[in-house]
């Protein structure tokens, strides 16, 4: 029931977009272990021109951003799984998108149980009903 959003500095492309969102459920499934037909994920875009960072624009640094926010429900992952997940996930857009600055950043936000659900039911609901 992960909910992904993702922030790209780079031109959009309805290509490109495809192949963030199934390399997200991918990597998060594997690494988070979520449910692919759970996930939502929507991946919107900013022009590389309009993206500062350190004072210039990625356009004139030649290079490609990310921010990724990913909310899934508290402690359902480990620290470790988490590290592993940022870290890969900073590869793939390596691969997917070109010379990335550093300043590229994903945030796994864990959100209570009780404060974070779907279909009109939190997640700690559907614990309890088992």
């Amino acid at each position: 029931m992960p909910f992904l959003n993702v922030l790209v500095a780079a031109p959009a492309s309805p290509t490109l977009t495809g192949k963030i969102a199934a390399t997200l459920q991918d990597l998060t499934r594997q690494h988070l272990k979520k449910d692919p037909a759970l996930m939502a994920i929507a991946v919107q875009y900013v022009a590389p021109e309009q993206w500062f960072v350190g004072g210039s624009s990625l356009a004139a640094q030649q290079n490609a951003s990310f921010w990724l926010d990913i909310k899934v429900t508290e402690a359902t992952n480990t620290k470790g799984e988490m590290a592993a997940y940022i870290a890969a996930v900073f590869d793939a857009f390596g691969v997917l998108l070109g010379p990335l600055h550093n300043e590229s950043y994903v945030l796994v936000h864990p959100v209570p149980a009780s404060a974070y659900g779907f279909g009109g039911q939190t997640q700690e609901w559907r614990y309890v009903r088992g």
